[in-house]
This record gives C-alpha cells, sequence and structure tokens, in this order.
C-alpha cells in the first residue's frame, strides 16, 4: 500500500490570475463589464490558439478562458489601444482592458514569416518554369 502512494506522479495544471485575450500582440483582461450591441464596431480578429497549461506560454490570438473561434470587435469610441470587446455569448460581449504587450514568443515570427518564404518560393518556381519556356 505504502509504494502506491508513493509511486503516483504529481499532477500540475496553471492557475490564471484573471481571464484575457490577446490581441495584435497585446494581453487584453476580460473584465465583467458588458459591451451594449450599439457600441460593438466592427471585428478585428478572433482566438486561435490557447495558452500551454504547465508553462503558460502562448502566441498569437490567444486567449486562456475563451474558446477558439472566439470573436474580437472594436468599440465604438474607444481606441483598440485602450480595450476592445469579447463575444462572450449570443448577442453578449464583454469589455477586456489593455494590461501589457504580449511577451516575445519564437512562433509569432514564424507565423509572420513563413507566408513570405511561401509567396518567395512560389515566384522562383513561375520565373524558372517561364525560363525553362523560353529556353525551348
Amino acid at each position: 500500500m505504502l509504494f502506491i502512494f508513493t509511486v503516483t506522479t504529481p499532477v500540475q495544471a496553471l492557475s490564471w490570475a484573471y481571464s484575457f485575450v490577446v490581441w495584435n500582440g497585446n494581453v487584453y483582461e476580460v473584465k465583467e463589464e458588458k459591451v451594449l450591441e450599439s457600441e460593438i464596431g466592427k471585428e478585428i480578429g478572433e482566438v486561435k490558439t490557447k495558452p500551454n497549461d504547465m508553462t503558460g506560454d502562448y502566441y498569437g490570438n490567444a486567449s486562456n478562458a475563451y474558446p477558439k473561434g472566439t470573436k474580437y470587435f472594436e468599440i465604438n469610441n474607444i481606441s483598440t489601444e485602450n480595450a476592445i470587446s469579447v463575444e462572450v455569448g449570443d448577442n453578449e460581449w464583454q469589455k477586456a482592458v489593455y494590461v501589457h504587450q504580449a511577451p516575445f514568443h519564437w512562433m509569432d515570427i514564424f507565423t509572420k514569416i513563413l507566408p513570405i518564404f511561401i509567396l518567395i518560393g512560389i515566384v522562383i518556381i513561375i520565373l524558372v518554369r517561364f525560363k525553362k519556356r523560353q529556353n525551348k
């Protein structure tokens, strides 16, 4: 019996101080303050990634509280540098207030540079095929 209790593996889970969303490299704390539909501006993004439960690392448009696909919106007459709104239900939004810049993560660079490399690769392939056709 003693052997069973000494061999168990520890369980670790991260506890977050507050619910947040990350948009455009900025972390916003989601407050309990509701945003009226008349105050909602255009859609500006959505949750695309979740933080790692063990390390807390995250990148891109992430959230520790909302599922992937949760939409972000501008709030009329408030700069997105100060606050945005998060869709928390059908026709229900909550205010998210800017807290700080998101920490650096290598995937932030990777997701921005990869499309450029793909575009350059496509252009090179097209140029090589065009040159081959001219040489025939």
